[in-house]
């Protein structure tokens, strides 16, 4: 993995740090949240993909951000870096 990059294991945050996080990926990936029960939804789907290894977190040391992103965006992203 890239230096700059982290993985951060999801067991390693507290249930609302990543909540939280489940909850900014949905945003940004346009999902239907209209309403509280549809997100809800959408964000435990998701941390039944990330127990799966479907979704992994990064976090950048450079900027201190982190971001959820599924395993084929990570591959992607980290390796547009090394080029």
């Amino acid at each position: 993995m890239h230096q700059r990059f982290v993985e951060i294991p999801y067991t390693l945050l507290e249930a609302e740090t990543l909540a939280a996080l489940l909850e900014v990926f949905v945003t940004r990936q346009g999902y239907d949240t209209t309403s509280e029960e549809t997100s809800s939804q959408w964000v435990e789907q998701l941390r039944q993909q990330m127990q799966k290894g479907e979704l992994v977190i990064l976090h950048d040391v450079e900027t201190e951000t982190t971001e959820v992103m599924t395993q084929q965006q990570a591959k992607n992203f980290l390796g547009g870096l090394e080029e």
